[in-house]
């Protein structure tokens, strides 16, 4: 596994990372344990590779020697062979120190980022005007009389914050997915469905195995993880390998089920679909240069307000705080929606900048124009997901208890208007 931050922008400017920990609420001391544990390392290799060309040296002169020169000569390439031996193994232990000080720290934030935690937020813009709706009800209500969601028998078969998606709802998701799926291929995105199980390495990594580690369901027996978004399998896709992206940035997008514990949000949203164990998503993954980036973001961001445009509900753009980015993100907008039963917005998609991070870590590279292998970057937003029916029931409900299919999804559904069951 390759390194995971710039060591170059470590070594040369290691006041940014400190500055990105900082803003992040992390610790910059850690800044300083790489710091430390890198020349450590350093000096380790030099250490080894100076006793092996020592030992080299000493068995030429051992197969030269008289004689008489031989018994002195073997004795001090026996001893040399034992401080070889030593080396590499305080070698071995040095790269292990260096490894975990380097997995510790997340990646450097883009400058612009708001400081802060999860209530710090920017707003960008606020997209629609919320409609005013006398007496609301929540997606669970609406759902369970038009005969969409059925939460008792998800629970019966799979317990809690499972589901069924029946009749018309599941036509809805589908028809979100295949609306995300044809906007990307429109948009020069490879559709694929991945594999949703993935080796350790994978999940390592895209940088899901670090603080939100007791998210991801492992599957011990075959030491395999399923995976919480399709990003996880498209960024391992290309790992270990050099790319061509002498035409432009590579784009896929990733259909599949995505797996969640939600260890940590005990108590939280735990009524409907809005935070649940299993859900299908549309994810859009692309590799490019570093310097096309930040275009990639803003193109991702773009095509999520497309998608939205096609649901006809309100939403926000925000600019995600530092302290609430995940490890491998270095910047990261989230498209919220409005729900009237809740009177806020909630977030519908992500997207987020990661850099180089991912990529140095699972070794995706391409060349420069000198030929020369680089790091590539990785972004990585969401065009559709299950979480999409909430904002759609909640905005799109009518006074008797109907709720109006937007146009755009009027094709997969059949129907304009989803009316209670009898």
């Amino acid at each position: 596994m390759t390194p995971v931050i710039d060591l170059k922008l470590l070594r040369e400017n290691p006041d940014v990372v400190r500055a990105s920990q900082r803003a992040r609420g992390e610790d910059p001391g850690l800044v300083d344990a790489l710091l430390e544990s890198d020349a450590a390392r350093r000096a380790a290799v030099t250490a080894a590779d100076n006793l092996r060309a020592e030992q080299k040296a000493a068995s030429k002169k051992v197969g030269k020697a008289s004689p008489e020169e031989r018994p002195a000569l073997l004795e001090e390439a026996k001893s040399l062979a034992e401080k070889v031996k030593a080396a590499e193994a305080a070698q071995a232990e040095a790269e292990k120190a260096f490894t975990a000080a380097h997995m510790a720290i997340a990646n450097v934030v883009i400058d612009g980022v708001p400081a802060g935690g999860e209530d710090d937020f920017v707003v960008l813009e606020t997209v629609g005007e919320p409609r005013a709706i006398d007496d609301p009800k929540d997606h669970v209500e609406l759902g369970e009389s038009l005969g969409l969601i059925d939460l008792e028998r998800g629970a019966k078969v799979s317990g809690a914050r499972f589901y069924f998606l029946t009749g018309a709802g599941a036509l809805l998701q589908l028809g979100l997915m295949q609306l995300a799926a044809r906007l990307a291929t429109d948009n020069g995105f490879t559709l694929m469905i991945p594999p949703v199980l993935v080796r350790p390495e994978v999940m390592a990594g895209t940088g899901f195995l670090g603080a939100h580690s007791e998210e991801v369901y492992r599957i011990d027996s075959d030491d395999l993880y399923l995976v919480g978004t399709s990003e996880v399998p498209l960024a391992g896709y290309h790992a270990d390998e050099i790319l061509d992206l002498s035409g432009g940035p590579l784009r896929y997008a990733g259909w599949s089920s995505c797996f969640r514990r939600e260890a940590g949000s005990h108590g939280k949203d735990t009524r409907g679909i809005i935070r649940v164990h299993q859900f299908d998503k549309v994810e859009g993954f692309v590799y490019c240069t570093p310097d096309q980036a930040e275009a990639e973001h803003d193109r991702l961001l773009g095509w999520q307000r497309e998608m939205l445009a096609k649901i006809d509900v309100p939403y926000r753009v925000i600019d995600i705080a530092a302290g609430d980015l995940g490890m491998s993100a270095a910047r990261k907008y989230d498209c919220e929606a409005w729900l009237p039963t809740q009177q806020t917005y909630r977030e519908l998609t992500s997207t987020s900048n990661c850099t180089t991070f991912q990529a140095r870590r699972l070794a995706v590279r391409y060349r420069d124009e000198n030929g020369k292998p680089q790091i590539a970057a990785t972004l990585n937003g969401t065009l559709a997901t299950t979480r999409w029916l909430v904002a759609i029931l909640e905005n799109h409900q009518q006074p008797d208890g109907s709720v109006r299919v937007p146009e755009a999804l009027v094709p997969f559904v059949g129907t304009e208007v989803l009316e209670p069951k009898k």
